[in-house]
């Protein structure tokens, strides 16, 4: 399928996607639904097994919404924009079953920052800015950054970031928990590919259901969550990767994983 807004390139068992809507890739209708078409291209190809979501360019990982594409919709036009364009997008990002990194430059501000959010990972180069500014237009993040950023930083550093609009630097974002790791933009895309290729190569069934356990296991009582661990712990058990992992370990041998 052919992408108007979006670039892909792969290495080895590693996607890379890049918004591409220059200088600052803001977030329309069309990427949107061309992110969601492409996680599921990606989603379906077995010799995929990480992804790796950044933006094309110099200035700006995402630098949010396009407002234009909002502005001047009625509430029937926003609902309906709301509740199918970004929220279908949005769900695939987060619940897709391989690993996602974020590789975070220049700007990440509303949307944009929400699209690393939905990333299991973040890495971020030390020029990189996180912010959620839809307060300064009257508005409120729409796409899941009141969710997904106060699982990650806290209630209380959540709401700061949000009731203020502030910006904030790298440093910042990982000092909070926002990003994993902070690097040298000349470093970014180097770190980020050691990382999603040290993830590619681990057993794909585990690392989708360590995904699977973690995420939805927020939302349940710790009871539900040990017991969803504990039949997904037998599932990996039972798989060929499982057998082949214990198998190598009792040998003293480097497993030959192949992702069943």
């Amino acid at each position: 399928m052919a992408y108007e807004t979006l670039l892909l390139e792969k290495q080895g068992a590693v996607a890379i996607v890049k918004m591409n809507r220059p200088p600052v890739n803001p977030l329309n209708v069309k990427l949107y639904l061309e992110l969601y078409d492409m996680l599921c291209e990606l989603e379906a190809d077995e010799t995929v097994a990480a992804i790796v979501v950044t933006g094309a360019g110099e200035k700006a990982f995402a630098a949010g919404l396009d407002v234009k594409d909002v502005a001047g919709k009625s509430v029937a036009g926003i609902l309906d924009f709301q509740y199918t364009v970004p929220k279908k997008c949005f769900e695939k990002l987060t619940g897709i079953a391989k690993p996602t990194i974020a590789a975070v430059f220049g700007l990440a501000l509303g949307g944009g920052c929400e699209v690393a959010l939905c990333c299991d990972l973040r890495i971020a180069s030390v020029d990189a800015t996180f912010g959620l500014p839809e307060i300064n237009l009257g508005i409120m993040p729409g796409s899941g950054a009141t969710q997904r950023l106060t699982r990650l930083v806290g209630t209380s550093k959540a709401k700061e970031l949000m009731f203020t609009g502030d910006a904030i630097g790298a440093d910042e974002a990982f000092r909070i928990g926002l990003v994993n790791k902070v690097v040298p933009k000349e470093k970014l895309m180097e770190e980020t590919l050691a990382l999603a290729n040290k993830l590619a190569a681990k057993p794909r069934v585990a690392l989708s259901l360590i995904k699977h356990c973690v995420d939805a296991g927020v939302d349940m009582d710790i009871a539900s969550g040990l017991t969803l661990e504990r039949n997904a712990f037998i599932v990996t058990y039972a798989s060929e990767d499982g057998r082949e992992g214990i198998g190598a370990f009792i040998e003293k041998r480097k497993p030959n994983y192949k992702g069943k």
